[in-house]
């Protein structure tokens, strides 16, 4: 029994391994492409990519990381101001609700004396 169960556990630890699968070349090839054309700062070497890659700006370019930056900031680094310009629309921003009849900090209230 011992030793059924420690191969039903060999097996399955020797599973779990490959359920890490590396990414497919093109994909990429396609992917650098892009970062390449997002540092270039040329609209037209940008459209270009994103055209003959077939390429969803609103799936691909909030998610995008380029040596460890989004992509946006990637662009804004190596100087792309035209191309982070492009970008900068796809990018999630955050959005903040705030009550203000709720707010106890007394530099954000209005205090009205009579």
């Amino acid at each position: 029994m011992k030793t059924l169960l420690s191969l039903a556990s060999v097996a399955l630890i020797s599973l779990s391994f490959n359920a890490q699968a590396a990414m497919d070349p093109k994909m990429e090839k396609t992917l650098v492409d892009l970062c390449k054309a997002g540092a270039s700062n040329s609209l037209i070497q940008l459209n270009d990519t994103v055209k003959s890659n077939h390429i969803n700006k609103q799936r691909i370019y909030p998610r995008l990381v380029c040596n460890g930056e989004s992509f946006h900031s990637f662009a804004l680094t190596n100087n792309a101001n035209k191309t982070a310009k492009r970008i900068a629309p796809y990018m999630q921003g955050n959005v903040i609700i705030r009550d203000i009849s709720m707010t106890y900090d007394l530099n954000e209230l209005y205090v009205v004396n009579f």
